[in-house]
């Protein structure tokens, strides 16, 4: 038997990381199994769906690795709409469905402290199909549905306790339950790999595959990802789309390592671990049921450390989006025409170490491509104080009688300039900063210095000096 999983999100909204660590369960488990990945979008909810999110799927399992054209799909859910309604047919014909006119008014008015949901008011009444009626489920009377999980192992519900519940809806089209069934049959799912809170679901699908007399697949519920407060990620309230954190400047390898630890430890006390030993390693056996901490912090100081691996010149190429503006990033305060690939190359060791995601890149080396600083005036103030134009006259004339302008005699003649003050390197490199960089923290000064160029430091030097008078 060949293994098939599948992956079936909504086109409803922005790609979740939630969605993102289940695709990438079932991608490294059918990998391992020799198996099958599967890509359904359900897109049954017209109202919401869009094209461009269905793109967005596409585009966020292109970024994590799952790229178009390694797996099956993508399929649409919409395509399958006649299996659902004939499946429909089949569970009523065989009397495994009735039909039933009550209103929501109706099953609230006969819901009491002894019965919760439906309570089986239609079940006997021998309704015909009508507008307005829905179909449900009979399910048994007694017994129990076990759930069979390589998570959780054997969750137990009583049958009794699971109510009727609608198949097909007023207007006979099929509910997600009973599609998702249908299409799962259809496409030969083996293993329904997918989040915690799907598991209520679960008895109600098993139900379905036995009634329509097809063994149903293994299921594996991962659990739920939640944020620092212990509640389920939400669109409303938290950062959950993917494809923020990839436009943010997060690594993709980052953060698919990052993903896979949400309920999963790799062996050894490590968490960054190369992609391969995460392909090899994984075992869905072994992830832990209870809820996943998304931890953001964890992540950025994740990410970091992969931006500090990367080779210079990937790195380099890695910020090209944020230095250029290309793709969904946003363009930079520069003109194309402003930026030196040279000059960014020269910095790029320095900025390399000091910047957790790539767009912040931008606010490290804008000043190099600027031809004026951006000032923050917080830093401003804080760093003219009194004193601040005697500083930077003695800088500006120690500077222009250099007569090699590198980072070492840089250093050495603020430092000498600073000492005749009274002032240690710190204080007297302050007006200096940001009167060319505009800001108190950045790269390596004199480094930055030696990289900007003698002319373009002394005029931005003077500029300061002026604004002080």
């Amino acid at each position: 038997m060949t293994v098939r999983v599948r992956f079936a999100p909504s086109p409803t909204g922005m790609f979740h990381v939630g969605g993102a660590r289940s695709a990438l369960q079932n991608w490294i488990f059918a990998k391992q199994q020799g198996g099958v990945f599967v890509l359904r979008i359900e897109d049954t909810d017209a109202a919401r769906n869009r094209p461009e999110w269905t793109e967005g799927i596409l585009s966020a399992l292109d970024w994590i690795g799952i790229a178009r054209g390694s797996y099956e799909g993508p399929y649409f859910q919409s395509s399958y709409a006649g299996e659902h309604r004939a499946a429909a047919q089949r569970l009523y014909e065989g009397g495994r469905a009735y039909y039933c006119d009550c209103t929501r008014d109706d099953v609230q008015a006969r819901t009491g402290p002894q019965q919760r949901g439906y309570d089986g008011f239609c079940r006997d009444r021998g309704l015909e199909p009508g507008e307005g009626r829905a179909l449900r489920f009979r399910t048994p009377d007694a017994g129990e549905t076990v759930v069979v999980d390589l998570v959780r192992g054997e969750p137990t519900f009583e049958n009794k306790l699971i109510e009727d519940f609608v198949i097909a809806r007023g207007d006979g089209s099929p509910v997600f339950l009973l599609a998702n069934v249908v299409d799962d049959m259809s496409m030969g799912i083996t293993h329904v790999i997918r989040a915690e809170e799907h598991l209520p679901n679960t008895p109600k699908q098993q139900l379905l595959w036995d009634a329509l007399g097809v063994k149903p697949p293994v299921w594996a519920h991962v659990p739920v990802v939640v944020n620092e407060k212990r509640q389920k990620l939400s669109k409303r309230r938290d950062k959950v789309a993917l494809e923020a954190y990839r436009d943010e400047g997060y690594l993709a390898d980052a953060m698919r390592n990052y993903l896979m630890l949400l309920g999963w430890a790799p062996s050894g006390d490590r968490e960054i671990v190369p992609w391969p030993v995460i392909e090899e390693e994984f075992r869905l056996d072994e992830v832990n049921p209870s809820p996943a901490f998304f931890d953001e912090k964890k992540l950025r100081a994740f990410n970091g450390d992969y931006i500090r691996a990367l080779p210079v010149a990937d790195f380099v190429e890695a910020c090209r989006p944020w230095l250029t503006g290309t793709g969904t990033i946003a363009p930079p305060p520069w003109r194309p025409d402003e930026f030196d690939p040279a000059a960014f190359a020269a910095v790029a060791p320095l900025a390399q170490t000091r910047i957790a995601v790539l767009s912040e890149i931008v606010p490290n080396v804008d000043f190099l491509f600027l031809a004026d600083p951006l000032i923050d005036e917080a830093a401003w103030a804080k760093a003219m104080k009194e004193g601040a134009a005697d500083l930077l006259d003695a800088a500006i004339a120690a500077f222009e009688a250099l007569e090699s302008w590198d980072a070492e005699s840089l250093k050495a003649t603020l430092e000498a300039v600073g000492a005749e003050r009274g002032l240690k390197l710190g204080k007297a490199q302050a007006p200096v900063r940001v009167a060319v960089t505009g800001r108190t923290v950045g790269l390596p000064l004199f480094e930055s210095l030696e990289v900007l160029g003698r002319d373009r430091t002394l005029t931005r030097l003077r500029a300061a000096r002026v604004r002080l008078v």
